[in-house]
Order: structure tokens, then C-alpha cells, then sequence
């Protein structure tokens, strides 16, 4: 119930929040499972929820383990479909814990379920592909030891910014991998080496190569400018959304980025809090229009805010300085 609640939730805010998804298979979004989506990392976990919203069937998501301190806390990203994975970093104690995680995992693959999961472990936002965790292969394989007929469908996740809000979003799915691709009675590292060497083709092929300091790459493969139409068209809405979010938009991203602009995670938490708190912040608005002008312009308002808003979004700069 949480879990169907929230996808749907986010599914509608990211029309907002997101100035554009452009997809290259919009038809594996549709791939029932058993379906292991390995893919990059960089923008910690806005990456699991942007594929989350897109995909029809319900994603399971690997995530660190030291987010599952606290029964509550614990018992609510199980509610949401997270299960946890432990790093040497989080103590080498828990590690056993990593094996019941691939347990349920086989049992999501077992009746029919999706998993995704980061190959590279750690978020670094950067356009580039770093080496590969071991865990995606070692779970596509022993699930396969099990008869489990998983597909593997290598993804990458490439964003047009790290800082700013409103982004392009490209999402790049490659073909699939089955057991046929392997050859299980191979030894454990020969196996492992072979399953990685067949994601390694892919995924170069679906993350994007770009250096931080390489502004023109970056606008010829990131940026997408609106139409003269466009920008004709949605000049006084936009200029109209700047002005009604400001107060809310830059008090909490100057906050925010003193807290968290150099950890990695500032797009993501950014992105949360704006979807917890704008929910709010319309309310309000609201309500003072009802209060000044009237049942009628209060409710004309509850309609038009959000829409100078998805404007400015259309209108507003997107790549980082």
C-alpha cells in the first residue's frame, strides 16, 4: 500500500520535477520479470526512484545497509521494496547479512519479481563508468544455479545535472543477458570474470563519457533547448512560477547545499525534500488566495501554480555552471 501510494505519487511530481526523460527502449519498461537491472550510480537514490516511477511492475531496490538502523526505519524500507547490502566500510560484522539479502532476492526472482541493483556500489556524480562491484555478478549467477530463467537487462542512467533542478534524464537499456551467455560449470572466477566482461560491453555503450570541465561536449549531448515557440509561449508563465516558488526553492537549496553540496547525495535529498515540502507550500498559497480573493481563485490557483511551475522548468538553465 505505502509502496503503490508513493510510486504513483512520485510518478505524478516528477512531471514537475523532471524537465524531460527521454528513453531509448520505452518497451522494456514493460518486461515482466524475473529481471535483474544492473546499472551506473551517480546520483545516489534518485537513480533507484527515477527507474522505480518508469517501470510497470514493481522494482526491488538494493541499498547501503547503514541506512537500516532502527527497527522503524527498517521495517519502513522493507515496506517500499529496499532491501539492504553491507560494505566492509559499515562493518565487516554485517557482512553475513548480505547473504539473506541474495536469498530474498532468489526468492523475488522465484516468483516472477524485479530486482535492480548498482554495479558500481558507491554514488560519484560524474558522467563516467566506474569498475564493477562483484555482487551483480555473483547474484545473476547463483540465481541461475537455482533454474531460475532470470533475465539480465543492463541499464545506464545518464543526468544533464548534478545541482540543478528540473534536469534531463536519459535512460539507456541495452540487451538482455540469460544463462546461455555463461557457461555455469566454469570455476567461480571465470564465470564472474566472463558475466562482467558481457555488462562491461554494454554498459560503455549506455553511460556517457563526459569530463566535468568539457562545457561543449556536455550542451551537445545534455542540453535540450525549447523551441522559439516554446519559449514564446511559456515566457510570462515561467517568469510567473520564478517568482511564486523562489521562496521556497532557494531557501532550501542554500541551506541544503551548506549542509550536503559536496557529499554527493545534495541532487537526491534536494529533490525529496522539495516533493515533502511543495505539497505544503501549494496548500498555503491556497489558502491565502481563498482567505483574500475567494473559493473560485483559490481553487483556479491550486491548478495554475503547478503549471508555472512545470513552465519555468521547461524555460530555466540546465546544465551546471
Amino acid at each position: 500500500m505505502v509502496y503503490t501510494f508513493l510510486k504513483y505519487t512520485v510518478r505524478l511530481a516528477m512531471v514537475i520535477f523532471c524537465r524531460n526523460i527521454i528513453i531509448n527502449k520505452p518497451e522494456c519498461l514493460k518486461m515482466k520479470g524475473p529481471l535483474l537491472v544492473p546499472f551506473n550510480h551517480p546520483n545516489s537514490f534518485l537513480d533507484a526512484i527515477i527507474l522505480d516511477i518508469l517501470f510497470d511492475e514493481p522494482l526491488w531496490s538494493l541499498a547501503r545497509g547503514d541506512a537500516f538502523r532502527g527497527k522503524m526505519i527498517s521495517r519502513f524500507l522493507t515496506s517500499v521494496k529496499i532491501l539492504p547490502v553491507y560494505r566492509t566500510s559499515e562493518g565487516v560484522e554485517n557482512l553475513s547479512e548480505n547473504y539473506k539479502t541474495f536469498d530474498s532476492c532468489i526468492s523475488i526472482f522465484r516468483k516472477g519479481g524485479v530486482v535492480q541493483i548498482f554495479i558500481e556500489g558507491k554514488c560519484v556524480n560524474e558522467w563516467h563508468l566506474r569498475p564493477f562491484k562483484k555482487g551483480t555478478a555473483r547474484l545473476a549467477i547463483k540465481t541461475w544455479e537455482e533454474n531460475i530463467p532470470l533475465k539480465v537487462l543492463p541499464m545506464g542512467i545518464n543526468y544533464s545535472s548534478f545541482f540543478r533542478f528540473g534536469k534531463n534524464i536519459f535512460i539507456h537499456f541495452g540487451e538482455v543477458i540469460t544463462a546461455e551467455s555463461i557457461d555455469l560449470t566454469a570455476s567461480d572466477g571465470v564465470r564472474n570474470q566472463a558475466f562482467n566482461n558481457l555488462l562491461q560491453q554494454q554498459m560503455t555503450k549506455l553511460v556517457y563519457e563526459i569530463d566535468k570541465e568539457d562545457k561543449t561536449k556536455q550542451r551537445e549531448m545534455l542540453e535540450r533547448k525549447p523551441s522559439l515557440l516554446t519559449q514564446i509561449l511559456l515566457a510570462v508563465p515561467a517568469a510567473m512560477g520564478y517568482i511564486i516558488h523562489a521562496p521556497l526553492y532557494f531557501p532550501v537549496r542554500n541551506w541544503l547545499f551548506k549542509k550536503a553540496g559536496h557529499t554527493g547525495h545534495y541532487d537526491s535529498i534536494m529533490m525529496g525534500l522539495l516533493m515533502i515540502l511543495y505539497p505544503f507550500y501549494l496548500v498555503l498559497l491556497t489558502l491565502i488566495a481563498y482567505f483574500i480573493s475567494g473559493k473560485a481563485i483559490a481553487f483556479l490557483l491550486l491548478l495554475l501554480i503547478p503549471f508555472t511551475a512545470w513552465c519555468y522548468v521547461q524555460m530555466k538553465p540546465q546544465l551546471d555552471k
